[in-house]
């Protein structure tokens, strides 16, 4: 009798706690329903009516948005700088907390601090000082800025630096190089594919990070055609009012990536924990 009463209010439970989940997970897709329904709708529609149900004004909305900026050269521009910059991003980041981790070397603990601290001054700050240093080695209206930034990331050093202490033994490194193995041989071939999570979770902020950059392209590229895909959205206005019809398609164009990327990296995420678990 206990045993039956005790499944009961297990039973119970499990109910409680997938209805929850449910009503979590309808919460979180409320604002992507939000945006594909107000894409389909008319400007004056957008502006005065509380959307529920989708439109017929999709592609009416598309044609205006293409007419207006080239949409999907601005996605292949974001695509490139975003890519690239992601894997400079992971591997400095990985390098440097790998570093920071396994190596002793003078000074190590301030040097650590002084990156840690960077992390408390806001980017937009040295804004004026970036753009005459961009002006200076003649970078200005090329991708250059918005990639070489990212060799350097505070939190993503700070973050590998974290997994290496608990994750990377260091019997595997001594193992590594007693094989016959150099450094960069052994962060290669050894360190990298243990620090896979850590580095998969780092890939998806760093990738999300510089996908929505808007700042710097809109200060640094003044060609249309090299602009970023947030800049683009962004311009979709005359000068008293703004389209808002093709600016919710574009901000859809825009997301589709985004949503792919973190689907692939966070299997790769859950991949290399489970993989950790039977391991341990």
């Amino acid at each position: 009798m206990v045993k039956k009463a005790f499944q009961f209010d297990w039973f119970i439970l499990k109910i409680i706690i997938y209805v929850a989940l449910i009503a979590i997970a309808l919460t979180c897709l409320l604002p992507f329903y939000s945006m594909i329904i107000t894409s389909t709708h008319t400007n004056s529609d957008i502006a005065r009516k509380l959307l529920i149900v989708p439109g017929d004004q999709f592609f009416v909305n598309y044609h205006r948005l293409i007419e207006t900026v080239n949409i999907w050269r601005g996605l292949g521009n974001t695509l490139f700088i975003t890519i690239t910059a992601t894997l400079i991003n992971v591997y400095f980041a990985a390098l440097a907390g790998y570093g920071f981790s396994k190596y002793n070397f003078r000074y190590k603990g301030v040097l650590f601090m002084i990156t840690l601290g960077t992390m408390m001054i806001p980017g937009q700050l040295g804004i004026i000082g970036f753009y005459k240093l961009m002006d200076v080695f003649h970078m200005l209206n090329t991708y250059y800025p918005l990639l070489l930034t990212s060799v350097y990331n505070a939190f993503g050093i700070f973050l590998v630096k974290q997994f290496a202490d608990t994750s990377v033994p260091t019997e595997i490194i001594e193992s590594g190089r007693i094989d016959g193995y150099g450094e960069m041989q052994l962060f290669h071939r050894i360190i990298l594919p243990l620090m896979s999570p850590a580095l998969a979770t780092l890939a998806i902020f760093a990738f999300i990070g510089k996908w929505n950059d808007f700042l710097v392209p809109m200060i640094i590229l003044f060609d249309a055609d090299m602009q970023t895909l947030p800049v683009m959205i962004a311009s979709v206005k005359s000068q008293f009012s703004s389209d808002f019809g093709a600016q919710y398609v574009g901000i859809v164009i825009s997301v589709v990536p985004i949503l792919v990327f973190f689907s692939f990296m966070s299997k790769r995420i859950i991949n290399g924990v489970a993989a950790g678990a039977v391991k341990g």
